[in-house]
């Protein structure tokens, strides 16, 4: 990794080791991914989350699982809640794969959390993920009453590949006029498989992620896509922006996906959709999961305070 690059102090010692995943063998990197998340902790207060998978039909596709993660602690009324798709490429992942994340919302934002155990390509490519994604939208809607939700406060969410298929459900609901999304949460969020940014074209280097794992996790979710890419499989491409949720959108310094997150946050605020931007020095893709670091700590910090505005949850999150 180049010394030009300014990585945060207590990150730099993760950066030389923390290498992109071979996506040119999806099944490889299934397997490092799981054995990575493996080995990240649990969240800490898990005991105040009730977690429990449930399985839902999907228009054309097999069952899916999903799991859902609520607060244990009684409620006053109705939850928001949030879909929540893992990252990995549209590759790798799985239901393990955001429960850390996943946990920590469910308990400090006060939200039912469900993230779908979507297929991945390239054994299915696009649309099969994205329709997992909205099945699961769509059951939580419909289950809102069961699941003690607020249907009127329903937001979508996901760090990078989860990021684009969050915005990509949003994009659907809001052209077949329903259901409502209150606010989309994107965390280096995987936009754009043109990969012509400034990021795009020189991060061919960083840690995690860089330009030759973006070419081929492309590869495998679109690929066999005749014609131009479909704007759900690629949100950038999308011309209007209008009426999509507010947005919180956040981005790391050394990370191929900075400038076409940065790209699409401006565009947002451009179409009208009330926006946060931030932008976090001297990280890199999936800092956000290095948890003693003080930048990192601020991330969740961003996400926890996001979510609990963008859907609607006043006063202070759970200690």
């Amino acid at each position: 990794m180049p010394s030009s690059y300014d990585i945060d102090p207590e990150l730099a010692p993760f950066a030389e080791r923390m290498r992109p995943l071979d996506y040119a063998d999806p099944e490889g990197a299934r397997s490092v991914m799981r054995q990575v998340m493996a080995a990240q902790p649990h969240y800490e207060h898990l005991d105040r989350v009730r977690v429990e998978d449930r399985t839902l039909p999907v228009p054309g596709g097999p069952e899916l699982t999903v799991r859902v993660y609520a607060p244990a602690r009684p409620a006053d009324g109705a939850r928001p809640a949030l879909l929540f798709p893992h990252w990995g490429g549209f590759v790798t992942g799985d239901l393990d794969t955001p429960r850390a994340f996943a946990a920590r919302i469910a308990d400090q934002v006060g939200a039912v959390v469900v993230s779908p155990d979507y297929r991945l390509a390239p054994e299915h490519p696009f649309p099969a993920g994205l329709d997992d994604c909205w099945a699961a939208l769509e059951w939580t809607v419909a289950h809102a009453a069961e699941l003690g939700v607020d249907p009127d406060r329903i937001g979508v969410g996901g760090f990078s590949a989860g990021g684009a298929l969050a915005t990509a459900c949003a994009l659907r609901a809001r052209d077949l006029g329903g259901p409502r999304v209150r606010f989309q949460y994107l965390l280096f969020p995987q936009l754009d498989d043109r990969l012509e940014t400034v990021s795009a074209r020189e991060f061919t280097d960083t840690p995690v992620l860089d330009r030759a794992s973006l070419v081929l996790c492309w590869k495998h979710y679109v690929g066999s896509v005749s014609g131009p890419t479909p704007v759900l499989a690629a949100p950038a491409r999308a011309e209007d922006l209008t009426g999509l949720p507010p947005a919180f959108v956040g981005v790391c310094a050394y990370d191929p996906l900075r400038d076409e997150g940065i790209q699409f946050a401006h565009r947002l605020i451009q179409a009208g959709v009330p926006t946060e931007l931030v932008h976090y020095p001297g990280t890199f893709h999936a800092s956000v999961g290095i948890g003693h670091a003080a930048v990192s700590r601020r991330m969740v910090r961003d996400q926890i305070d996001a979510l609990r505005r963008g859907l609607g949850v006043d006063g202070e999150p759970v200690a």
